[in-house]
């Protein structure tokens, strides 16, 4: 089949389906999105809530727990112990299929019927306040990631010990305010790092040690500001600046950022790839315009992101480690199977053949179900025959395009299309929506998304950001009995909290890494790093270059796919050329 331009019905942009995409979906069975790559990720990212949480009592044992679900939302909440327990049955909920109404609006009945965890923490060790998680020990706020220890207030983080504040890592330690960094120690305020260790801010590094202040450095050692030093000046010059101090440290941010502005950019993140387009890509064969791929073996994929280890066939997916034919999903498990044929569906662990479903374990065949562990042949969270599932799947297909959902704004959802955003338990500023497409209030009920208010908060603010001490050589235990005000105020568009507290394995790791205290809250902490990465989005650009090269003479004509806007002002060279520059 030839390439199709279609118009979103969401934003109204045209977009191509490719002859490659048509082969996809003619192979899961499926028909073609009437949305656009970047609006079908929008809307399945409305449905994800990592950082908006709540304290609510257990729907089953009443104890107070933190939960993604606020007191006033009409689910049923459970807190982990109770929903995996055998003291309830998921099945108890289960409907028969009514042809008279759509199948989303079924869908979310029994989802709001059927009790559901308070957070997707999977085996935690003291680490209550963790969310999208999987083997978390001794983590506070510890959002999105698995297999981490003493990790404070970061976003991203795979088997990685002892730090904070990051953004995306994969196997660092004692790592401080770094983005998108693997393989460190003892690395601060850096980002685009491998193997870096004893440094701070460092852009585009590999293999340094004892580097600071520098950028597109290889097996360096002893540098500052891209110069280098013997090892006693290095240390000299380096004890011009006291880390520990924060309008010191605030100076040496706003230096870095200089510096980086200067540093060189390959056109995209992409180490050992071939066949492919995207940004932040290693070990990828044939996938195209994916974003965040840490691990290695993906193969055949398109419009996908944040995926931790390996994936085959599979298109729209986001968040997960392994699987192989995915399609339109999201936050799927560590346990994913190989020809999972997961589809429109979210949180879903070691099955096969799930349609339409979420949080759902070890089971095969399910479509719009929830809760369910170790089931096959179910609907709605009944039970069937194979013969009866097998006979009824297609009707309800038939059905969803006979009568589709349709929501206020007009946009119609046929079987092939993932959830209504507005269908979602979460308003889109509480899901990771507000953080990758950021929306004004007015600007997101425009386009048709919910909004919730901030929550009038009453907290009794003892010190301001401007009261608290420049240095954490002044600072001791009485700092934990302070409610300090986020320099924010809640004057943001970062789900400030507006105030936050300052907590003993917090203050223990700030002293050892000779660190200031925090100024702002967790969340516009977060934020602040954010800004800083590039948008999950392609431009087709002409590399920047016009030095005098082997494969070039003048101005050089290699043109790419790039998460670089043309209207930015970083210097973006081809892969050729940065390497004749950098390496």
């Amino acid at each position: 089949m030839e390439a199709q331009t279609k118009t979103c019905q969401n934003c109204k942009k045209d977009f191509t389906i490719e002859p490659d995409d048509f082969a996809f979906y003619e192979k899961m069975k499926v028909p073609a999105p009437t949305f656009c790559p970047e609006c079908r990720l929008m809307r399945k990212m409305t449905w994800r809530n990592e950082r908006t949480l709540y304290k609510r009592n257990c729907g089953k044992c009443g104890k107070q727990i933190v939960s993604i679900y606020p007191t006033e939302s009409p689910f049923v909440v459970y807190c982990q112990d109770c929903w995996w327990s055998d003291s309830w049955d998921p099945m108890a909920t289960g409907a028969i299929y009514n042809f008279s109404r759509p199948f989303m609006t079924q869908f979310v009945g029994l989802l709001q019927q059927t009790p559901s965890v308070a957070l997707f923490n999977t085996t935690p060790s003291n680490s209550d306040y963790c969310n999208y998680m999987s083997g978390a020990r001794n983590c506070y706020l510890q959002l999105a990631g698995r297999e981490s220890e003493e990790i404070l207030y970061s976003n991203r983080i795979y088997m990685c010990k002892d730090s904070a504040d990051c953004y995306t890592g994969t196997r660092n330690e004692r790592c401080y305010q770094c983005i998108q960094c693997e393989n460190s120690f003892n690395l601060k305020y850096s980002q685009y790092c491998d193997t870096c260790v004893d440094s701070n801010f460092l852009f585009d590094c590999r293999n340094c040690q004892n580097c600071s202040f520098s950028t597109n450095l290889r097996g360096k050692q002893y540098y500052l500001f891209n110069r280098p030093y013997t090892k006693e000046e290095y240390f000299l010059k380096l004890k011009e600046f006291d880390f520990g101090s924060y309008k010191v440290m605030q100076d040496c941010i706003k230096k870095f950022d200089e510096l980086r502005a200067t540093a060189l950019r390959k056109y995209a993140q992409m180490i050992k790839t071939s066949q492919s387009t995207g940004d932040n890509l290693k070990n990828s064969k044939n996938c195209k315009e994916c974003f965040d791929f840490s691990g290695d073996n993906y193969e055949d994929c398109a419009y996908s992101h944040y995926i931790g280890i390996g994936l085959k066939d599979s298109y729209d997916v986001y968040g997960l480690s392994r699987g192989e034919r995915l399609y339109e999903s999201l936050s799927l498990g560590f346990e994913s199977t190989e020809n999972a044929n997961y589809m429109f569906s979210q949180v879903v662990k070691g099955s096969t053949n799930i349609f339409y479903s979420l949080n759902c374990t070890g089971s095969h065949d399910l479509f719009g179900c929830t809760g369910l562990r170790s089931k096959q042949y179910c609907i709605l969270n009944k039970q069937y025959t194979k013969e009866e599932y097998e006979e009824l799947l297609p009707k309800i297909i038939e059905h969803m395009n006979a009568q589709p959902y349709i929501d206020k704004r007009g946009r119609i959802y046929k079987y092939g299309e993932f959830f209504a955003p507005e269908l979602s338990p979460f308003a889109y500023n509480e899901t990771i929506a507000q953080e990758y497409f950021p929306l004004s209030k007015e600007e997101a009920e425009k386009q048709g998304y919910s909004w919730k208010d901030s929550d009038k908060r009453a907290y009794n603010v003892t010190k301001t950001a401007e009261q608290l001490p420049d240095n954490i050589k002044n600072v001791d235990d009485s700092i934990f009995a302070e409610t300090i005000q986020c320099l924010h105020n809640q004057k943001c568009n970062e789900q400030c909290t507006q105030a936050f507290k300052i907590i003993p394995q917090e203050l223990q790791f700030y002293k050892k890494m000779n660190l200031p205290l925090p100024r702002l809250c967790p969340n516009c902490r977060h934020y602040q790093r954010l800004v800083q990465r590039n948008p999950l989005k392609l431009w087709h650009r002409q590399c920047m270059c016009d030095k005098n090269h082997a494969h070039h003479t003048g101005k050089c004509t290699n043109e790419f796919e790039t998460p670089y806007a043309p209207d930015r002002p970083e210097i973006v060279y081809c892969e050729q050329c940065y390497q004749q520059e950098v390496i």
